[in-house]
């Protein structure tokens, strides 16, 4: 395909990056901990460490890693966790003692969680107490042999005071623990800082993070993502943005949780290589909390989902705060409305510009320059070394101007699906991943979803496959076959609607929703309910949700 899009790339951005302008993310880490020494990088209910900081808590807590329970090189380490200042410290830490991050939604079922533990082998977790009874009735059917727990606010005065764990406090959290198995952040920290951290030498090829992610088979998967992958995309995203940053100077908000891909590239790590500061929201569904927590500072980038935005805007007292500084506003995850595209432009005087990505790019596949600002509906142009094809349902280009899925090749696409060669193969053409999401290229080079091929629902950003809902509610002894499929909503972009047919005619729209809500996270969980007679099959007898969509 002829690269027209590279007509709109603003003056001074490349056409090609090299993705191996870095050895490693350490590379990245130790440069800018060198560099940006005294500002702050990561602030968190009003305590901030400083990038010397972190690069010694980092260190602390891979010697850790290292020397007292052994972990080595390749080792999967899960991290589950809200937005804190523990998650960068733990992150630099599990790459400098060479092994892998597995980042955990946090509010992940026992069911899910175990299946990522399984799947990944982790050999050890990080996880916040409040989220340590989920990890405690899955425990003794994982791999996992080392639990580290950690408070909330451990971080905010750990300069000052480490204090032990209280061994009363571990047992009632986790009584199944032996006290071998559970140690608090603060005491690896100490700990650590006894201790003695080995070099490892990591590559491109070396993996970074196991992001996991839904399928069409329902089974969450782990996206490999190399250490190649993430400095590409990193370098890619700069090349588009960098014009946009002041080297040390800026501040980004960042509410999506660092353990989704979307915050972790854009915000955690291209924000830790510029020596900017990220000011980490825990609980960006306090909307008047987060409103009040943004008066406090001059931020001057912000990223999120359009419920995200919308929220802020119907928020009072958000258009109160002062804006002035603003100069980068990024939508992603799921489509930008819009309506609250242009109130977020009318509130800020900074235009809303939307990406598009996914976990197996790592994320980024295309931005929307800062040059064109205004809201088009585009999801932008293909980042830098980033080829893409639409292809027919017969697997062949389409003409210029017609709809076809979207696949992309480049140095951001993943490794593979972790112990999954079949998965993989579904969706690596060779270099090329498919998408399953329909674009169109328009005559101006600007890209355009247009739909999905795939049956994937998207609420606020975050993946829902239908098998999974599927598989979970069927298990509940009055319903004889279901089918979910995603539906419009204001808030949301979509919600998961599931459609039943009854084994038991006493069946209530409530006791779905209940037993989906004991099974699935909760943006996973239906919230409409139709039953009825029965459901639409091909003559092979599988579900035709396209027609129930219709």
């Amino acid at each position: 395909m002829e690269k027209t899009w590279l007509n709109n790339y603003p003056s001074g951005v490349p056409a090609d990056i090299n993705p191996e302008h870095y050895h490693s993310l350490l590379d990245i880490y130790e440069q800018s901990i060198v560099k940006f020494a005294d500002k702050p990088a990561y602030i968190n209910m009003g305590k901030s460490i400083t990038f010397t900081e972190l690069g010694e808590y980092a260190n602390d807590f891979a010697a850790y890693l290292q020397n007292t329970l052994g972990i080595k090189k390749g080792d999967a380490v899960a991290v589950m966790m809200p937005n804190l200042l523990q998650y960068p410290v733990a992150l630099l830490g599990i790459h400098r003692a060479g092994a892998v991050v597995v980042n955990v939604n946090p509010l992940y079922t026992p069911r899910e969680l175990e299946h990522q533990l399984i799947d990944s082998n982790a050999k050890a977790i990080v996880i916040v107490s409040n989220f340590a009874d989920t990890l405690e009735k899955v425990l003794d059917k994982t791999p996992v042999e080392h639990v580290i727990l950690t408070k909330m606010g451990d971080m905010l005065g750990v300069k000052g005071h480490v204090v032990d764990f209280v061994v009363k406090y571990v047992k009632k959290m986790v009584p199944s623990f032996s006290l071998s198995k559970a140690v608090g952040f603060k005491q690896v920290l100490k700990q650590g800082r006894e201790l003695t951290l080995k070099p490892v030498d990591i590559t491109g090829e070396d993996l970074a993070f196991l992001q996991y992610t839904g399928g069409t088979t329902g089974v969450s998967k782990g996206a490999m993502l190399t250490h190649r992958n993430m400095v590409a995309n990193l370098e890619q995203v700069s090349a588009l943005l960098g014009q946009c940053l002041d080297e040390g100077e800026d501040t980004i908000v960042t509410a999506l949780p660092l353990y989704h891909i979307f915050a972790l590239t854009a915000n955690c790590l291209l924000f830790l290589k510029f020596g900017g500061r990220n000011l980490l929201i825990t609980n960006p569904r306090d909307m008047p909390g987060f409103v009040k927590e943004l008066g406090k500072y001059k931020f001057t980038a912000i990223s999120g989902v359009n419920t995200l935005f919308n929220g802020l805007l119907n928020t009072p007292g958000f258009s109160e705060l002062d804006f002035s500084s603003v100069k980068l506003s990024i939508g992603g995850g799921m489509a930008v409305q819009r309506a609250v595209a242009e109130r977020w432009l009318a509130a800020t005087k900074c235009d809303l510009l939307e990406g598009y990505g996914l976990t197996e790019c790592s994320p980024v596949v295309s931005f929307v320059p800062y040059t064109i600002g205004k809201y088009t509906g585009s999801i932008g142009v293909p980042a830098p070394s980033t080829d893409i094809r639409l292809v027919s349902d017969e697997g062949e280009d389409v003409a210029p101007g017609e709809a076809g899925e979207l696949w992309v090749k480049g140095p951001q696409v993943m490794k593979g699906y972790l112990g999954r060669p079949e998965d993989t193969a579904d969706v690596m053409h060779g270099e090329w991943f498919a998408t399953g999401d329909i674009a169109k290229l328009d005559e101006q080079g600007l890209l355009y979803i247009v739909d999905r091929k795939k049956d994937m629902i998207l609420v606020s950003g975050f993946n829902v496959y239908p098998n999974e809902i599927e598989d979970e509610a069927v298990t509940h002894p009055g319903i004889l076959e279901c089918a979910a499929i995603g539906i419009p909503n204001d808030a949301s972009g979509e919600i998961v609607k599931l459609f039943v047919v009854k084994k038991d005619q006493s069946l209530t729209e409530q006791d779905v929703i209940d037993h989906c809500r004991k099974r699935l996270t909760g943006y996973k969980v239906p919230k409409v309910i139709e039953f009825r007679d029965d459901l639409p099959k091909s003559n092979v007898g599988k579900i035709l949700r396209r027609m129930l969509k219709d």
